[in-house]
């Protein structure tokens, strides 16, 4: 008995809550794919070589990236800040005649300027960890051009990525 009465104050309660103008729900958001093309290299630390060639994977740093992104940013209506959610898909060491499959899930913020910050988790054969990047997105009309730093401190070492592409807004 006293559980219902619990709930019927509940409801009593939050149906008045509910008709507030602070509690509206929130405007349709507006979202924009940005997928593309990325292109650059990645300095191995020692550690990292060492695991690549306990799994025979013979490389020596830098190393060079060859994948894509795949991009969804959020916009916000005032502020100019943008919510961004991406994968990155790369093969590394192709100049060296392997591949190193890596994988990262990135989640961020882009200022309007096309500043940007993210942080997610990266795999690849040398381990798990967690890939923090930054950068910045130049825009020429439609064509959008990011550069991007990433930092992935491991168990094994560190790695140290510059990555560079092109996508343009659909």
């Amino acid at each position: 008995m006293r559980g219902a009465c619990l709930v019927v104050v509940f409801v009593a309660l939050a149906v008045p809550l509910s008709a507030q103008t602070g509690f509206a729900p929130p405007p349709v958001g507006k979202t924009v794919a940005l997928s593309g093309p990325r292109f650059g290299f990645t300095s191995l630390g020692d550690g990292v070589v060492e695991a690549l060639h306990e799994r025979e994977l013979e490389v020596r740093s830098p190393i060079s990236q060859f994948g894509w992104q795949f991009e969804k940013q959020f916009y916000s209506k005032g502020s100019g800040v943008a919510a961004v959610n991406e994968w990155v898909l790369l093969l590394g060491g192709l100049d060296q005649g392997v591949t190193i499959p890596s994988a990262t899930w990135m989640v961020g913020l882009r200022t309007r300027e096309g500043t940007e910050f993210g942080v997610g988790p990266n795999v690849t054969p040398a381990g798990v960890a967690l890939a923090f990047a930054a950068g910045v997105t130049l825009r020429a009309g439609i064509l959008n051009v990011p550069m991007n730093v990433a930092v992935v401190p491991s168990k094994a070492g560190t790695r140290v990525s510059f990555l560079t592409g092109f996508n343009m807004r659909r």
